[in-house]
Formats: C-alpha cells, structure tokens, sequence
C-alpha cells in the first residue's frame, strides 16, 4: 500500500449510524460529456488508470475523491442518508460492509448491468463478500484482497539461534501453538527485542482463520462468549502478552513505527498492502532484514474492499463499466505489481508475472507467491452486523494484559460482558 487506509481503529463504527431517508439518482443525461468521481480512502492506485480510461473513453472525465479511512466511510453515510453528495463509484472495505449492507436499497444491485457475468472471476469468500440476500444482490466488485503471511527480522531470528530461511521458519510453526513455542525459544535468548509486536495482531489473524468470530452465521447471535475460537485466540495472545513476548504497539501508530525502526520486534502478522509500511518504517538500513513466510495455519485475511455504485448517481451504467473496468484481472494485477496491493481477481493473483513477483527489500521474499497461496487457502469468515462495535473491546482487553493490568481470565472476562452489551445495544 502507498498511503493509510486501513490504518485506523475501528472503534468509530460504535457512532456509526446510517441516515435511511433519501431519494433515488436521477436519470442519466442522453448523449454529452460526462464526468464520473471515484471515492476511495487512501491512493488504490488509479491515478495513472484514470488517464488511461479518458482516453478510451471519449467524452468521460474520471475524478479521483480520496479520505482517511474513517472520514471516507461516514462521508458516504452522509451522502446515502441525504440523498445526494456520494461519488459515482465508491469503496467501502469489508469490515463496513455489513454496516452498509443494511442499506443495500441506496446501492445499484451490480447485477443489474451484468456483475453476475463476472462471478467466476473472484475467489467465492471473496464474491461472497460483496453480496447480499444469499448472493442475489451484488453490491461491489472485489479490488485488492488482504492474504495473510508472517513478516520476520532474518538477523534477531539468528541471534535467538532460530533459523532465517523461510521455509525453515515457516516449518517451525505449522499452528498457532507452535508460534507460541517459537516466541519462548525466541524470548530465551534475545532480550533486547520482543517476540511480537502486539498480542492483538496474532489474536485478530487467529481468528480470521476461523468460520464464525464473535457472531453465529445461521442467525448473526452473538457467541463471543462462547466461540471457542474466540477463546482460543485470546489465551495464546493473552499467554505472548503476560510474558511479556510482544512489543505492545499498536499497529499503524507513531510507536508501532518507532519500534520497527529502532528493532524492537522480530515478528508480526502481514498482508500484502502491510509490507510498504513497513519498509517505510525501517528505512534502508534494514533493507535484507526482513523476510515473509507463510502465517500458521497457512491462510487467513486482514483487509480488502469493494467498489460500490450508490443508487443516486445520475450515471450509474458508466459507473459500473468504469468499476469493472478498474477491478478486471489486468487492472490489478498492474497495480500489485506498481503498488503492493494483492489482486482478489483469480485471473490476476494467478497471473506469472504476480506469481513471480519478489521484494528486493524483504530479501528477495516471492511474495506474489507467497500471498497468492495463502488466498488460495482462505475460508469464508463471517462478520456480524455489530462486529465493529465489538471487536475493539476484546482488542482492549488484550492491551490491559500487555499493560500488566490484568490478566488473562479477568481481562476475557470482562471482555465478553461488554462485548455481549455492545452487540444487543
């Protein structure tokens, strides 16, 4: 990734109210110029793709809207609630799609201008992502996707006397347990630097290897308290915090940053788009120190977005044919291979030139292949509607267990009392 987008908390989505009133788009114009905006929280990617589209497209300007991950998505609540102000084509990430889904009636149904054509082209946990009333009602078009691997420090692995080729590592640790044993082996020897970075890295791509999180998918019943998954997760995360094996940064905050740039940790839970903050973070000094390698449990995902076209837009057929045309497997395979951001288009992440794609800075890493593979083996995982509330309590219960407030069976405890309380609200 070239710029924050999924950076923020979500702890946002507690306020976030969708305002249901408002009016159906006007009919489009017959004939003249016109123009379309896109709307996107952070750079996709698409400047240069805009110019390109222009071209082929006489008579259509194409102009690029971009917001911070959190304005961006109550910017487009506002402009759903009035009815009127939202872009023609917008991106809305997975972890507010269930939000939004509950107004689906503001959006255009894809399958309208023929999305349905296009379902074979995404992995099905990806299409179904973007769906809505059992699939019938496509919503968006899947851009980039967020496959899971493990980004290490080659030399602090050597220090600990652990070994630094990558599938040396990634044979250490088939399963999270394994994991677990590593960060002891780890924490033996190396004292000036932490396993991890945060227990919350490790507990979240936990539990997005898993079907259900923190709500049932038969019913959306909250089984937070329940899930056995969930509990699982959190004890080994947990366990890393109370031993003090995890750095307790914040992803995506000024310490976080800090502590890459000054080796503080060794580890941490990456997708694709992850991998130019960090090598913006550590700076050409640690250029060949990093290495990728596949996450236990060899899958899981953290991020990936849609494009959406909301039902006011004056020009909803161009619209579509202009998200089409920037999600279609060559688009994105040229943006992975000019921007990092990992094509959801099976065409495009199974294409040579991504498969063979390698980092110079992560030692070389093919992480075309390496993240290709561990979308291969993603799983459906489901969201509730009130994920978002919930999530960030259970991610604060594991930063009082870093914080040496808590431990680990209180810190669930009271975790799953105010995760219950956010979810029925």
């Amino acid at each position: 990734m070239i710029s924050p987008r999924r950076f923020r908390s979500l702890a946002g989505l507690a306020a976030f109210t969708l305002l249901l009133s408002g009016c159906a788009g006007k009919p489009a114009d017959a004939g003249g110029p016109i123009t379309l905006t896109v709307s996107t929280f952070g750079e996709f990617g698409y400047e240069k793709l805009f110019d390109e589209y222009e071209k082929a497209h006489p008579g259509i300007t194409v102009e690029g809207r971009v917001a911070d991950f959190e304005t961006h998505h109550r910017q487009l609540a506002t402009g759903l609630g009035a009815g009127r102000g939202a872009a023609d084509v917008v991106a809305i990430e997975e972890q507010y799609l269930p939000k939004f889904r509950q107004a689906k009636d503001k959006f255009s149904d894809l399958s309208e201008f023929g999305a349905q054509d296009l379902r074979a082209g995404w992995p099905a946990w990806k299409w179904d992502q973007g769906t809505a009333d059992g699939g019938k009602f496509v919503m968006g078009l899947g851009t980039d996707m967020g496959s899971l691997a493990l980004c290490y420090r080659r030399d602090l692995f050597e220090k600990a006397g652990l070994p630094a080729d990558r599938d040396q590592v990634a044979a250490l640790w088939p399963t999270w347990e394994k994991f677990a044993e590593v960060g002891e082996r780890f924490s033996e020897k190396v004292k000036d630097a932490k396993f991890s970075d945060s227990a919350g890295t490790v507990y979240t791509a936990m539990l997005n290897q898993s079907e259900e999180n923190y709500f049932a998918k038969a019913d959306d019943k909250f089984v937070g308290d329940t899930n056995p998954n969930v509990r699982k997760a959190f004890d080994l995360a947990g366990g890393l915090a109370l031993k003090k094996q995890t750095a307790a940064v914040t992803t995506f905050t000024q310490p976080w940053t800090v502590a890459i740039k000054q080796s503080r940790f060794a580890a941490i839970t990456c997708p694709a788009w992850m991998l130019t903050q960090i090598e913006e973070a550590g700076g050409p000094e640690l250029a060949g120190k990093w290495d990728v390698t596949s996450v236990p449990g060899k899958a899981g995902n953290w991020g990936g977005s849609f494009l959406t076209i909301p039902k006011q837009g004056e020009h909803r057929k161009e619209a579509y044919e202009l998200a089409a045309w920037l999600t279609a497997p060559e688009q994105q395979k040229r943006i992975f291979l000019d921007s990092g951001l990992l094509p959801s288009a099976l065409a495009a992440y199974q294409d040579g030139a991504v498969l063979s794609h390698t980092s110079k800075y992560f030692s070389d890493a093919p992480v075309g292949k390496i993240f290709a593979a561990s979308a291969e083996a993603q799983r459906p995982n489901y969201r509730g509607l009130r994920d978002g509330e919930v999530r960030p309590v259970y991610g604060h219960a594991l930063g009082r267990v870093e914080e040496r407030r808590q431990s680990v069976d209180l810190a669930w405890t009271q975790a799953t009392t105010e995760g219950r309380a956010a979810a029925t609200k």
